[in-house]
């Protein structure tokens, strides 16, 4: 019986159905099954072949945000079940995002969010036009492993540079990784500015991210 509810909990993802994520997550801690199994035999194996079919160009940035709000629906039903468990999923990693100064541009981000909350991050959301400073306290505040900066304007681009050198200011680089993307943005510009990785899409940024920090 699990098993067709996996398969049901898979598909809901597939298919982007937040509805249904909500539901069948609600009817699998019901059935008594524990949430990171649900987690791991069902959803987690959905948006995973979200991922695959948009690495082959068969799924677009439409079903890849759809998939991914519906994974974040089923995690926000599970979330208090798998903290009372204290079988908590193991987190990966601490992660802050945010879009660089002078950039309003959220989707991409808001995909590699949902994507590494789905992976097993715990991601902070700064949002967009993230002046240089907040990122420096939220890395001091959060002590979190992964920094993800994302530009989507060449104006904005230095902007990436000019947080990577104030977290060097702050001595906190070392302590931290820094990951970098949005449409302008190459490795070699990663490469340029010092940055620990670079990503092109949502997918690569999950493989990045754990590549990064050793948790592959």
């Amino acid at each position: 019986m699990s098993d067709e509810l996996f398969e049901q909990m898979k598909q809901s993802v597939i298919d982007g159905e937040v509805e249904d994520a909500e539901r069948l997550a609600k009817e699998g801690l019901d059935a008594g099954i524990a949430p990171g199994e649900i987690l791991d035999k069902g959803f987690v194996k959905g948006i995973e072949e979200v991922g695959d079919l948009f690495g082959k160009g068969e799924f677009f940035l439409p079903e890849l945000v759809q998939g991914a709000e519906a994974m974040k629906a089923a995690v926000a039903v599970l979330q208090p079940a798998l903290d009372a468990s204290k079988e908590g999923r193991k987190t990966l990693g601490k992660a802050v995002a945010g879009t660089v100064a002078g950039d309003i541009h959220e989707i991409g981000k808001t995909i590699v969010c949902s994507m590494l909350s789905a992976a097993g991050f715990e991601v902070t959301d700064v949002g967009c036009d993230v002046p240089v400073e907040t990122f420096v306290e939220k890395v001091k505040e959060t002590d979190c492993d992964l920094l993800l900066l994302s530009a989507l304007l060449t104006t904005t681009m230095p902007n990436q540079q000019k947080t990577i050198e104030a977290l060097k200011a702050a001595g906190l680089r070392d302590g931290v990784k820094v990951m970098i993307g949005g449409a302008p943005t190459t490795r070699a510009w990663a490469d340029e500015i010092g940055a620990d990785g670079y990503a092109e899409d949502a997918i690569e940024a999950v493989a990045t991210a754990k590549s990064i920090l050793g948790v592959a």
